[in-house]
């Protein structure tokens, strides 16, 4: 810390002595009142989307610190507890408090999100179509790109102030974080994709532009959080049903396109030509040698790089998740069981989702047979094990993997939401009506993908890495379909697909079971896991983050907490 006051001081010195460079005007800077040309609009979206990938080692939009390690899913990972001390809280909830940095960082960052799109907005509000024919298009994406903002800071923070493009800057000060309820901070956000979806083209000229089905994509897993209705507590109340048929048409209206599921589970995490492949609604574009300083890498997932070919070796896969992927001899999770024993590669049968997944001492490291992870790619096992997270990860020897010394970053694409995804929102709102046979083709065709998804996972000598078998539900042969079962099946699906691409935390939190899953988690590894002694999570406070310290003060004093800190 010292080191950085030090240069704060350094440069205000130097700032002071030569203060003539302050007269000049700078370069490459518009406020939204010095607009005068479609041009100049034009950059004030493209800036919108900019901040999509602008984020930061300590502050993931990938939303691993905060989906995965704050859930059953991964460890903190690192050199030990006090590398990344502040993560090391969240992961055990005890000591998680207001001031910590980066909670204030994390809600900073996604209000410029939000601010660039209320600005982007005003600034077109002063063109008309003659002028810019795209303009209700490029208010759309701005509309799109702020409700998935709010919809990330909604499901973080809770209470929050909703600000848009009618609130002048000079009265953000004034705004409070609790004039609106949760729900209606949803409602307000399924508007802004309920706008996108109607207004944006069902394809785009450019990549990365958000299209119709993306926005009803993110609409529907909108309305699904809308769903569940939660008290001032978090407690879930109830879940409406007219909300889930709305989760429904949304997730209909973005699976009747062109977007379907990958053949090949691997196609969406690996770079090159899958990338923007026919399961990605919408992804954020990596980039390198742009011109755009050090190159538009994910600096937010770099540290899960493991130590073995690179740094620093941060979300561990938990071994809880490790063993929710064994199978029954029918090819089936374990919905019950999978816990109670570790699983045994050269003994049990598992799905393949695990390899695409999971990285481990004597399995090939992405794809690549000769290169197989050892226990040296770890750097501290008694704490962490020796399970690295392979999805955001690439290969070493690929031109995509760029060294930021003493990071290591890639330029591979970051997938927002993805066809699967939308899948089990619709399969989850369908089974919470009571439809669960509409429900039933839908998780089956996730897990027949997954069963054909073994062609890139060999040893070399050409054998399986592991023991696959996976097959589908055949309800009254290997299943009781009913709804309660049902509820089960969707549950743990949406674990083992989406493992590790920041969705778990927020899952337990909209189902109101994130209490009892997470310390059911804490008592059964902290015989193994010293990190947990002491963990606890309290229901009616861990749902949410605390309201930053900081910004209470910035509002001064108008911001309430959340219950609990």
């Amino acid at each position: 810390m010292k080191k950085y006051i030090i240069t704060a001081l350094a440069a205000a010195f130097i700032f002071s002595s030569c203060n003539k460079v302050l007269d000049v005007g700078p370069k490459g800077a518009l406020n939204e009142e010095q607009v005068s040309t479609p041009e100049q609009a034009e950059g004030f979206v493209i800036a919108t989307y900019s901040q999509l990938g602008n984020d930061e080692i300590n502050r993931a939009f990938s939303m691993y610190q905060y989906g995965n390690i704050r859930s059953d899913d991964a460890y903190k990972g690192g050199g030990g507890i006090n590398d990344g001390d502040v993560f090391h809280q969240m992961e055990t909830f005890v000591t998680s408090r207001a001031d910590q940095w980066n909670y204030d960082g994390m809600w900073f960052n996604i209000y410029i999100g939000i601010r660039r799109a209320n600005e982007g907005l005003r600034v077109l509000n002063k063109f008309t179509p003659a002028q810019l024919p795209n303009v209700e298009i490029r208010k759309a994406e701005l509309r799109f790109l702020r409700g998935y903002w709010y919809l990330m800071v909604e499901n973080l923070f809770k209470n929050i102030p909703y600000i848009d493009e009618n609130v002048p800057s000079t009265e953000y000060e004034n705004i409070t974080n609790n004039a609106l309820s949760r729900d209606e901070i949803l409602e307000k956000i399924a508007a802004d994709f309920e706008f996108a979806a109607a207004t944006l083209p069902p394809t785009q000229p450019e990549i990365g532009r958000a299209n119709k089905y993306a926005a009803y994509a993110f609409l529907a897993k909108t309305r699904l959080f809308q769903a569940y209705k939660q008290d001032d507590k978090h407690n879930v109340t109830s879940i409406d049903q007219g909300t889930l048929q709305k989760v429904v048409t949304a997730a209909d209206a973005a699976l009747n396109s062109e977007y379907t599921l990958q053949p090949d589970f691997a196609n969406n995490f690996l770079p090159g030509s899958t990338e923007n492949g026919q399961e990605a609604f919408m992804s954020v574009q990596f980039s390198s040698n742009d011109g755009a300083g050090r190159g538009r890498v994910n600096f937010g997932d770099m540290l899960t790089v493991p130590q073995g070919i690179g740094c620093c070796d941060f979300q561990k896969p938990s071994q809880t998740l490790m063993n929710a992927f064994r199978t029954s001899e029918d090819g089936l999770p374990l919905l019950e069981t999978y816990n109670n024993q570790n699983v045994d590669f050269a003994v049990n049968t598992v799905d393949p989702r695990v390899d695409h997944t999971i990285s481990r001492p004597g399995a090939p490291w992405k794809y690549e047979p000769e290169r197989l992870v050892t226990e040296a790619w770890s750097r501290n096992v008694t704490l962490y094990g020796t399970y690295n997270s392979m999805k955001e990860n690439v290969s070493p020897d690929c031109d995509c993997f760029i060294n930021l010394a003493p990071f290591f970053g890639n330029t591979k694409n970051r997938i927002l939401i993805r066809v699967a995804d939308v899948m089990l929102f619709k399969a989850e709102a369908l089974i919470e009506m009571g439809r669960q046979n509409e429900a039933l083709p839908l998780i089956n065709d996730i897990r027949n993908r997954a069963k054909k998804s073994t062609a890139r996972l060999k040893m070399a000598n050409g054998q399986p890495t592991s023991k696959y078998n996976v097959q589908p539900y055949t309800p009254g042969v290997n299943i009781t379909w009913d709804q309660a079962n049902a509820r089960k099946a969707l549950r743990f699906e949406r674990r083992v697909e989406m493992a590790l691409e920041g969705e778990r935390f927020f899952d337990l939190m909209r189902w109101g079971v994130a209490d009892k899953e997470i310390n059911d988690f804490f008592d059964k590894e902290k015989g193994t896991r010293s990190i947990y002694q002491g963990a606890r999570f309290t229901k009616g406070r861990d749902e949410f983050l605390p309201v930053p310290q900081n910004q209470v003060f910035f509002s001064k004093g108008k911001y309430i907490q959340n219950p609990g800190y």
